[in-house]
């Protein structure tokens, strides 16, 4: 028993709760995952990766958010075909919190590129071409909260401050 105290103890997990910082970051199913029915399965893989939900809405992005969004990749070639895609059907945008959650979700969405993501990611497994990829994740805690106060309020979030109302195995 000494010993396994000693272990948890060492990663932070006695007393309090782990240590480390806990991440909030953006996710959005496409268009073409909302069409194709694929919010439920990203939700699930989030879920059972430990993370949780802090925020959803569907919404049918405004071409003013997008540009926004997408600032990065005004001078690209297929910017507008981008806002056209991206405003061409209803976007589900979430917030999902959690240790190490922006990097943990750039592994689990997989390659931009559909032809390289790795089977088990969810663009490995669902993305049909680089154009419609399924999903976006935040690729920076900086980047995350620039985009979550982009697209959502911060009363469209819940804070779990817990209060023995919520289960989870990062509780603190």
């Amino acid at each position: 028993m000494r010993r396994v105290a000693w272990l948890w103890s060492s990663l932070g997990l006695w007393e309090g709760g782990p240590s480390w910082t806990r991440e909030r970051t953006l996710v959005a199913v496409k268009p073409d995952g909302v069409q194709r029915r694929l919010v439920g399965d990203v939700i699930q893989r989030f879920e059972r990766r430990g993370f949780t939900l802090v925020g959803m809405k569907m919404l049918q992005a405004p071409e003013s958010v997008l540009a926004e969004h997408y600032q990065d990749l005004r001078r690209k070639p297929f910017y507008p075909a981008l806002i056209r895609y991206m405003s061409s059907g209803p976007v589900v945008a979430m917030v999902w919190e959690g240790y190490n959650v922006v990097r943990a979700s750039r592994a689990m969405i997989g390659h931009t590129d559909s032809a390289e993501a790795a089977p088990g990611t969810i663009r490995g497994d669902f993305s049909v071409h680089i154009s419609r990829n399924v999903i976006h994740a935040s690729d920076s805690v900086e980047g995350a909260q620039r985009e979550i106060q982009l697209w959502f309020q911060s009363s469209e979030l819940v804070s779990w401050a817990d209060g023995g109302q919520h289960s989870s195995i990062h509780s603190a």
